[in-house]
């Protein structure tokens, strides 16, 4: 027997007052709307079921703001030879929701009160309006529901955290009726976001040299890109007075610090990826959505921090990953501190962007400048593959200034010599000492 409720509407037909239920629900609490079935519980059946879904949908669709297709689940069924729609709908964050033909006001905002819809007064419009905008991404409950952590046990396990449900709720990953928030869904095994790492050839994007998606959870992302970038952080020695000083390309608390600020203070309500790319002369990553409002460059350089994500922020410190809030950004330039480059960082509405320079890169034209004049062509190669690890054919030509032929026939005779060897192929072919 079907009976109306707190939870539960029943409506003969589909008329266009089944929007303002579908927003009461979406305002006040999951609930369930029957179409073919009488206010006194009786199956009637709808005439064409399948007509009146796609109709349905579009009404859902475009008569309702903001969208709630996500937080809707819409079908027929049939039950004692009749086929009736069910409408199944969750509460959604960032409310009021509002019929589109009224506005958001009183006559376009409805909640669920006892087994009817009602208005909302202009009041509660705007205490709903409040909370809306003090919940940020990673509090609201997270659409997807079925979410594992095998990743993120194995860290706390690590850690010596203990996992349970309490701790859980008292980390945020859950609510405390025990529903996964958004914050266990970047944590999550489930994760959808990602980082994409591009690896070019020279110091533009027209080469790739190689190209990676990292996934699963952010935790993971954030020890796998490391990883992958730590292989191509060179380390290429130097002498300082008696003794040799083996220096990466890029210092190794620079690199890590901006990956995990871009994970940590990303702005996660825009779907795409964090992208690296990852030249002979400079590192970039860009993040999307700026500085929290109201903080600006000239804060950050001072080593004030606002995090967009202060859940997600707070296990990564409990976690080690980060030593102490609001010190990332100068402490990355702090690294940079002795060399002449300093790091770049780009703020928009819409983006972040922290640039990195090889602090062993030295430009061609810059090198020829300091070689001594009385060097042999070979001699010159050498002492560039003493600087840097490998060069190529276009290198060649540029350092001792001669033709696409005359830089082969010296590369030829070098092998020949014992002096280099070749690797890679085609477009990617290097020459290193031997």
């Amino acid at each position: 027997m079907y009976k109306e409720d707190q939870k539960t509407e029943l409506k003969v037909e589909l008329t266009k007052d089944i929007k303002k239920e579908v927003v009461a629900f979406a305002n006040s609490n999951d609930g369930t709307i029957y179409i073919g079935i009488d206010d006194n519980g009786k199956i009637i059946g709808l005439k064409n079921a399948e007509k009146d879904l796609e109709a349905l949908s579009g009404m859902i669709r475009e008569g309702i703001c903001s969208d709630l297709t996500l937080y809707t689940k819409i079908y027929i069924e049939n039950i004692e030879n009749k086929d009736i729609i069910i409408v199944k709908v969750s509460e959604a964050p960032n409310k009021p929701y509002y019929l589109a033909e009224k506005g958001l006001k009183s006559s376009g905002v409805y909640l669920r009160h006892g087994n009817v819809s009602v208005q909302a007064s202009e009041e509660v419009i705007k205490k709903m309006l409040l909370e809306s905008n003090s919940n940020s991404f990673e509090n609201n409950i997270s659409i997807n529901q079925n979410l594992h952590f095998e990743y993120l046990k194995e860290v706390f396990k690590k850690h010596n955290i203990e996992i349970n449900d309490n701790k859980f709720k008292s980390l945020n990953i859950t609510t405390l009726n025990g529903q996964y928030t958004n914050l266990g869904l970047l944590l999550s095994d489930e994760c959808p976001y990602s980082i994409k790492c591009a690896i070019f050839n020279g110091n533009n994007k027209i080469e790739f040299k190689d190209r990676k998606e990292f996934t699963g959870s952010v935790l993971k992302q954030v020890n796998d890109t490391y990883e992958y970038l730590d292989l191509y952080n060179k380390t290429k020695g130097k002498i300082v007075g008696l003794e040799r000083q083996d220096i990466r390309d890029y210092p190794e608390y620079a690199l890590r610090e901006s990956l995990l600020n871009a994970v940590i203070h990303r702005d996660y309500n825009f779907t795409g990826s964090i992208l690296i790319s990852l030249f002979d002369d400079h590192y970039e990553i860009t993040s999307l959505g700026g500085l929290v409002k109201g903080i600006s460059l000239k804060d950050l350089y001072a080593g004030v921090s606002e995090s967009r994500n202060p859940n997600l922020a707070n296990i990564f410190y409990r976690l080690r990953y980060v030593e102490s809030f609001g010190t990332g950004i100068g402490r990355i330039l702090e690294s940079y501190q002795e060399y002449e480059k300093k790091p770049l960082i780009l703020d928009s509405d819409n983006a972040f962007k922290v640039t990195l320079f090889n602090v062993n890169y030295i430009d061609v034209d810059d090198y020829i400048q300091l070689l001594p004049s009385n060097l042999t062509q070979e001699e010159q190669i050498v002492k560039y593959l003493k600087k840097n690890n490998k060069i190529n054919r276009l290198t060649v030509e540029a350092l001792l200034e001669v033709s696409k032929t005359r830089a082969n026939d010296i590369l030829n005779k070098m092998i020949d010599d014992n002096i280099l060897i070749q690797t890679g192929s085609g477009k990617n072919i290097y020459y290193m000492l031997k």
